[in-house]
């Protein structure tokens, strides 16, 4: 089976952030993580070579397979902020609502700006995925 390429590691999360190149992106990158930083009391740390990740969780598939992945993450994409937020987002409809403007996937949520968001909003929708998995995962 193949291994997962996007693992937790060593490298700078300062050299990664310092290295977005807008200074808009890079002024919401520390934004984002310090509230995630806040929010999760977890220290960042880099997950493949363009996640900052929060805290871990151990998944288990069907097959017995494990394997770790963050709590909650972001990425200063070219397009967009990416949240990483793992229990996707069915049950935050209400929360949605209220924070501006975003896209959604599957498990991410797309920033263009983070002044187009409610940060208090943001900030509570981050503690509720994070609460979701810690009470979740095995």
């Amino acid at each position: 089976m193949a291994e997962l390429k996007t693992r937790k590691n060593q490298a700078s999360v300062e050299d990664f952030i310092n290295s977005v190149e807008t200074e808009k992106k890079h002024t919401d990158s520390l934004a984002i993580m310090n509230l995630m930083q806040e929010v999760t009391g977890e220290e960042p740390a880099m997950w493949g070579n363009s996640i900052v990740g929060f805290g871990s969780y151990t998944y288990k598939y069907a097959s017995g397979r494990t394997g770790d992945w963050m709590l909650v993450g972001f990425s200063p994409r070219k397009q967009n902020l990416t949240l990483y937020i793992m229990p996707g987002f069915e049950q935050y409809a209400d929360l949605l609502s209220k924070l501006g403007k975003y896209k959604l996937g599957k498990s991410c949520l797309y920033i263009k700006k983070l002044e187009d968001m409610d940060l208090d909003v943001l900030q509570e929708l981050v503690k509720q995925f994070v609460e979701y998995m810690k009470e979740t995962s095995i």
